[in-house]
């Protein structure tokens, strides 16, 4: 790899931004492609397949072959309320190589001895999450049922464009947490993006079952094409 491509390519990851570096295997020659112009470029559909995947990988176009080199970000897990369902959630997400972080200003549930080795943050949203720099590649799950804590989150989740929202309630309590969250100045669009009630159904009943319709949503989200993923919802 060339000087200036790998140059490019280290900015591309310090800024947590997805980048591809595509090499003729033919005669070796190189270029990069930044996740901004994947949609403009001829090799898109090939590009996104191999990006949701998060895999590098050997494709033919052009009766070339190709090798398309995938640098992404490590996904990013904010659980938002060290409740049970999170005891179960953060060990999950973690054995699939998810970077967690669980955030409750309520130090008697975000305890190291109910959260071990997860990185805990016992402060309200407004100043746990900035320092977060949460970014697309984070799935953002909010689960403590009290307003107080979870909307201005939802918030914070919708600014900075997270790939998965999630939140816990039934369409009841949703659709009063849409009211809420439209009066503090969320779109329709906003609104939309939450998934309530969170997870795929699967009949989940036991907080470890719901961790599981959980990890699975939030893994449609990442992998799957947005097609697939409405018809997973639906």
């Amino acid at each position: 790899m060339k000087l200036q491509t790998l140059s490019e390519v280290n900015i591309e990851r310090a800024a947590r931004r997805p980048v591809i570096v595509i090499t003729d295997t033919a005669n070796g020659d190189q270029r990069l492609v930044k996740a901004k112009d994947i949609a403009s470029d001829p090799l898109r559909a090939e590009l996104s397949k191999q990006l949701r995947m998060g895999k590098s990988g050997m494709i033919e176009a052009a009766g070339k072959k190709l090798f398309l080199n995938v640098y992404a970000p490590t996904a990013r897990l904010v659980i938002v309320g060290a409740v049970h369902i999170s005891q179960a959630l953060a060990p999950l997400a973690r054995s699939l190589d998810y970077d967690v972080t669980v955030v409750d200003p309520r130090t008697a549930f975000a305890s190291p001895e109910r959260f071990p080795d997860v990185p805990l943050i016992a402060e309200w949203p407004d100043v746990a999450l900035p320092p977060l720099n949460v970014d697309h590649y984070t799935a953002f799950v909010a689960v403590t049922h009290d307003p107080k804590i979870d909307d201005p989150a939802l918030l914070h989740a919708f600014a900075r464009d997270c790939f998965y929202i999630g939140a816990l309630g039934s369409r009841k309590t949703h659709a009063k947490r849409a009211e809420r969250l439209k009066a503090q100045g969320a779109s329709d669009a906003d609104i939309a993006r939450i998934h309530a009630p969170i997870g795929l159904n699967i009949g989940a009943v036991s907080p470890s079952e719901i961790a599981v319709s959980i990890m699975a949503e939030i893994t449609a989200e990442l992998r799957l094409p947005k097609e697939n993923v409405k018809e997973q919802a639906a």
